[in-house]
């Protein structure tokens, strides 16, 4: 799959993409990600590429022009039939792990980073085909949640991360928060004087018990932060007789009330 990105900043896509361990998606080019500088596509003396909005306010607004100049480059280079092109913006859906993985299976796509206000409505509507947004906050731009969309989407990449099965237990995967994790030692002796040991369950060696305690932490993990996910999970049919016995545990009132 392939990925343009249209960005002042290209610069801040380097490290990310020669680093940490999706860094095999982006070197064997299965996830093939290119930048265009918007500024090359200025035409004026000073690469401008904003200017004040209509009907006053604070801020710059993004020329539509450049931006028409840069796609049409791109796509050009890309020589295929409307590739889907992506904004970030707050007012954008949400992106989640159902999304990712749907681009993940997908041909890629046309990212479009925006700065300052925004970019001009008229662009928008002429070109844009999904608008995303990392959670209900502001940045500063739109090269952060691209980062955050390609680094979820290169884990999802066969062969990508040491362990195939590593994403399939991921938070989100199933529509649950992961369960927590243990590594050595054995029992972790802290400065304060504390001694916490690994849930014994993990020491057993025993499978079906583990994967019963890890489905529990991650539906009593998910029942105290996230109780929409649950309901969510109930709605689609991806609990089963188990779970929700375990689940009625946790909400039952305290005996002699």
């Amino acid at each position: 799959m392939r990925f343009d990105l249209i960005t002042l900043f290209p610069e801040l896509f380097g490290p990310h993409l020669t680093s940490g361990v999706t860094r095999r998606a982006f070197e064997s080019r299965q996830v093939d990600v290119r930048l265009w500088q918007l500024r090359d596509f200025a035409e004026d003396n000073y690469r401008r590429v904003d200017d004040r909005p209509y009907g006053g306010g604070p801020g710059m607004v993004m020329l539509a022009e450049p931006l028409e100049r840069a796609l049409a480059a791109v796509k050009s280079d890309r020589a295929e039939a409307a590739p889907a092109i992506i904004h970030f913006s707050p007012t954008g859906r949400r992106i989640d792990q159902a999304l990712v993985a749907e681009l993940a299976a997908g041909p890629g796509g046309i990212l479009l980073c925006g700065r300052y206000e925004g970019i001009d409505q008229r662009f928008l509507d002429r070109h844009m085909s999904l608008e995303l947004s990392l959670g209900d906050f502001v940045l500063s731009g739109g090269e952060l949640p691209a980062l955050a969309l390609l680094d979820a989407i290169a884990r999802l990449q066969p062969g990508v991360l040491n362990d195939a099965a590593s994403h399939e237990q991921d938070s989100f995967s199933d529509g649950l928060l992961d369960c927590p994790h243990y590594s050595r030692p054995e029992l972790l002796r802290t400065a304060d004087g504390q001694e916490l040991p690994v849930p014994p369950v993990l020491l057993s060696g025993h499978h079906l018990q583990i994967a019963r305690w890890r489905r529990e932490r991650s539906l009593a993990l998910t029942q105290a932060r996230r109780p929409e996910l649950i309901e969510a999970a109930r709605r689609a049919g991806r609990l089963g007789r188990e779970d929700e016995k375990f689940l009625a545990t946790l909400t039952k009132p305290p005996s002699g009330l």
